[in-house]
């Protein structure tokens, strides 16, 4: 079995019967289904003609906003979760509390639904009407602070998320034919020059560092070119400031989280950068990184904790969590996404 066949293989596996899949099946804390990291698998799922899984998570992420519109329907911020149940519930986190709002899920939805569509899928009655909804919750929200897609910093306007509501209203304005929705994104991509510094995208609407992330305005999400100057110039100081001593790429430097280590995805982003922009050499290094990091029991994990940012926070993160989340969908999904945008 190749690795490209493990991966479906492993994200197949994950599929709930509702059509969710879990973000890792064995990794308690992640035994929910996240908007942003079901989209991923369905678009990488997609790749490969996986179109049935594929749109059975559509199905579910639909039915999940429709099954709770109340709260997509004021002109106000009521925070709707991005993280559901498997069965499309909205748990309550306990005694610790757990950020749960972020609009970069509902974007990157609306994202992989119109890719879905633009492949030959056409949405469903009940997707449309759920896309409706998250529409007009983004027109109102789009450039709220909410956390980023790491589950970090609330209080900021995090330049990645900007690119998913772009992106997903973008998504929307094509299929609703909804005019709104494409003047809110038009809107919206004004605001992403507040997120320039020295002629790079930044992290967040207050630092000058980058993150892994930004890659997304222009793989895949297309709110950048990728050969536009300030996209290229993210990409490369992503590449010199984020790139680890294996080679893996690190979410943002001061990352603590299990000591902050080189993630798979992350190293897959920008190795789907350099494909897109026919540097294949560099690609096919990027890939080779992702592949080493399969486990023996060939699954690929969140990070890599061989070489943390931060030594001291691999330990505590174990005793309070368990090990590293593995096998980690989104990055099976990820591997997937670069290993299709390089020629055999």
């Amino acid at each position: 079995m190749t690795h490209v066949d493990r991966s479906i293989e492993v994200i197949l596996a994950g599929q709930h019967d509702s059509g969710a899949y879990v973000a890792c099946p064995t990794f308690p804390t992640y035994r929910y289904a996240w908007l942003r990291d079901g989209a991923w698998c369905a678009y990488a799922l997609g790749l490969y003609d996986k179109w049935d899984s594929a749109g059975r998570f559509h199905r579910f992420a639909a039915r999940c906003v429709l099954d709770h519109a109340e709260l997509f329907g004021a002109s106000r911020v009521v925070e709707p979760p991005t993280r559901y149940t498997l069965d499309g519930r909205i748990e309550d986190p306990g005694d610790e509390p757990w950020p749960n709002f972020q609009l970069d899920g509902y974007g990157t939805w609306l994202w992989a639904l119109a890719e879905h569509a633009r492949t030959g899928h056409p949405p469903t009655g009940t997707e449309l009407d759920a896309a409706r909804l998250v529409a007009r919750y983004l027109r109102e929200n789009g450039a709220a602070s909410c956390y980023d897609c790491w589950e970090e910093y609330g209080d900021r306007r995090h330049t990645a998320t900007l690119g998913s509501v772009i992106a997903g209203l973008t998504g929307a304005a094509e299929l609703l034919s909804d005019e709104d929705s494409a003047i809110a994104a038009a809107g919206l991509r004004e605001l992403l020059g507040e997120h320039v510094r020295d002629g790079s995208f930044v992290k967040h609407d207050a630092t000058d560092g980058v993150d892994a992330s930004l890659l997304w305005l222009s793989t895949p999400l297309r709110v950048v070119p990728a050969d536009e100057p300030v996209m290229v110039r993210t990409a490369q100081r992503i590449a010199d400031e984020l790139t680890g001593p294996t080679g893996g790429v690190f979410r943002y430097r001061g990352d603590t989280y299990y000591g902050g280590g080189e993630w798979v995805l992350s190293t897959a982003w920008l190795g789907w950068y350099h494909a897109e922009t026919g540097d294949m050499e560099t690609a096919r290094a990027r890939l080779r990184w992702v592949e080493e990091a399969f486990t023996e029991a060939d699954e690929l994990p969140e990070q890599t904790v061989d070489y943390p940012q931060d030594t001291e926070m691999v330990v505590p993160w174990v005793a309070k969590w368990g090990p590293v989340a593995t096998p980690l969908l989104w990055s099976h999904a990820m591997h997937l996404v670069l290993a299709a945008a390089i020629p055999d």
